[in-house]
């Protein structure tokens, strides 16, 4: 599995004219299958994207769609991890 850390890397007037293409693009990879949760952090300094096991090529390239790293407003960080324990049903969203 993968987290996606983003971090915002311009004004938030910047990232809130393109809040609306984001969310559209992570309802695609949801609907996609790709994405199994996500939201925005605390303080309001980017979000995280919980991400299915899937070749890292392959994730990379899915995060390089999003309007937030096209329009470069957002920096990536992937960190890949194996699942060593999980809440019973959490098998459902691998």
């Amino acid at each position: 599995m993968y987290i996606a850390l983003l971090s915002y890397v311009r004004p938030l007037e910047e990232v809130d004219a393109l809040i609306n293409a984001h969310r559209a693009y992570l309802e695609q990879q949801y609907a996609a299958g790709f994405f199994v949760a996500s939201g925005r952090l605390e303080p309001r300094t980017g979000g995280v994207i919980l991400i299915r096991e899937h070749p890292r090529a392959l994730v990379t390239q899915i995060l390089e769609q999003d309007p937030f790293h096209q329009a470069g407003v957002a920096r990536y960080e992937l960190l890949e991890f194996t699942l060593s324990q999980m809440l019973a049903g959490f098998e459902n969203y691998l």
